[in-house]
């Protein structure tokens, strides 16, 4: 059984950071690529990062490159979202997602699995 758990979430004033960080269990971690999404209330779920299986290439929506860095280390099963200089705006639930193929990061529907999701809240 495949599972994604994010962990890390929390409230944080503007300008704060937060880590991210999402566990895999059951499957052959290193063969998938992985990304964050975002989805604030009432809107849709919005690309955030992508890294590929082995890490040498990231992918970064345009509103929060500069601020946000993602990684994964394919020893412990793990991917991270390292968040800085946070604002309001990036108040939402954040969700780790894996996918197969090598095909586009941004689209939700390439991602075969999804983790349950942790709450951002950055307050102003």
């Amino acid at each position: 059984q495949v599972q994604l758990v994010e962990s890390g979430g929390g409230l944080v004033q503007a300008g704060g950071s937060l880590r991210l960080s999402c566990a895999a269990s059951g499957l052959r971690f290193s063969f998938f690529g992985t990304g964050w999404f975002r989805q604030a209330p009432g809107k849709e779920r919005d690309f955030v990062a992508g890294i590929n299986r082995s890490g040498s290439n990231t992918y970064y929506a345009d509103s929060v490159k500069g601020r946000f860095t993602i990684s994964r280390d394919n020893a412990k099963n793990t991917v991270t979202l390292q968040m800085n200089s946070l604002k309001p705006e990036d108040t939402a639930v954040y969700y780790c997602a894996a996918k197969y193929s090598s095909t586009s990061y941004y689209t939700p529907t390439e991602y075969a699995y999804w983790g349950q999701g942790t709450q951002v809240t950055v307050s102003s």
